[in-house]
């Protein structure tokens, strides 16, 4: 079977995939994805309490998202925050794209 551009068996996964992101490697900086966050209480209550990197944080956001059916029906750019996304967002409804700007008001460097 051939496969397609979007079945690249050799492609490798990226925190969008449901996994986690790739550690820098040895002897280099770690990019802004990689970089270990801590979360604050209220992100903490949807990714966990753990130090991740930034881009496993936005993945377990969407996945909490994607589990709870909180994408808008009508749009689905849109998040309806619940409860605990009210906390985090301080909207009822963001954009995909103002959430990751969000999010960075609860995550601090991890030293």
């Amino acid at each position: 079977m051939a496969t397609t551009p979007h079945q690249d068996k050799n492609k490798k996964s990226s925190a969008a995939d449901g996994k986690t992101i790739a550690p820098p490697k040895p002897g280099t900086k770690p990019n802004a994805l990689q970089q270990k966050m801590q979360p604050s209480e209220a992100l903490a209550a949807i990714v966990g309490k753990d130090e991740l990197a930034r881009g496993e944080m936005v993945s377990k956001v969407w996945a909490y998202v994607k589990e709870n059916k909180l994408q808008n029906p009508k749009d689905g750019r849109e998040i309806l925050a619940d409860a605990a996304l009210k906390k985090v967002f301080e909207k009822d409804k963001v954009t995909m794209f103002e959430m990751n700007k969000l999010l960075s008001k609860h995550l601090s460097s991890s030293k």
